[in-house]
């Protein structure tokens, strides 16, 4: 298969959406069984469950912790549902003039022909960042389609980002990601890049991030 990375053109805004959404919504599941299994959302279904028992009834025994591991999934849901909506509505509503008009940005997509088709199998941008006299620069959207994962795909793209913001003399690269996201956060480090720092706002509401317990880690690349 021969990979092509270029920079993104008009044509390749529905594939880059769907490749976008569906790769953040696939951390719905894992951020789920994460949440399900931390202490405190097990302590939480137990005593829940116990006390559907002191009130006498099995049915409020299954309906009370039911309703929690409900709840719980809602917020894994609503924690990356929010994140899609919000870029649709916003940088990634209009990706040239977001990320091809400063020559300190671009927008990259990686394709190949796939069964006499030519896909685009993943993406990745950066963004040009100024702090005081510090110029570096901010990679995002990186996604890689999952059926071509564990092929090099994600380091060439990293590699890709990082290559053009030594170009463009930026003293840093940047980027966040989930806690969720292991996969994501291991490609980093092979490509260079240590957690620096956390955080836990999103485009939800505080009390949905609590009980997901996901933070968002921020990883940097010094060049």
């Amino acid at each position: 298969m021969q990979l092509v990375i270029r920079r993104y053109r008009h044509s390749d805004k529905d594939p880059v959406l769907t490749l976008f959404s569906s790769g953040v919504r696939e951390n719905i599941g894992p951020c789920f069984r994460n949440a399900m299994t931390s202490p405190l959302n097990l302590a939480i279904t137990l005593a829940l469950c116990a006390a559907g028992h002191l009130l006498g009834s099995v049915l409020w025994a299954v309906v009370l912790p039911g309703a929690w591991v409900a709840l719980v999934y809602y917020c894994c849901h609503e924690l990356y549902a929010s994140f899609v909506r919000e870029k649709f509505q916003t940088d990634m509503q209009d990706i040239p003039g977001n990320y091809l008009k400063g020559p300190g940005d671009c927008f990259w997509v990686a394709e190949a022909e796939v069964e006499g088709r030519t896909r685009v199998l993943g993406m990745v941008a950066v963004v040009a960042k100024q702090s005081g006299k510090e110029r570096y620069g901010e990679l995002c959207r990186m996604s890689i389609s999952p059926s071509y994962r564990r092929m090099g795909l994600g380091l060439r793209l990293a590699h890709t980002a990082v290559d053009f913001c030594k170009e463009r003399g930026f003293s840093k690269v940047l980027l966040e990601t989930s806690s969720t996201q292991t996969a994501a956060v291991s490609l980093y480090q092979k490509a260079g890049f240590s957690h620096v720092a956390s955080h836990t706002k999103a485009y939800t509401f505080d009390w949905i991030v609590m009980i997901t317990q996901v933070s968002v880690l921020i990883l940097e690349k010094h060049l």
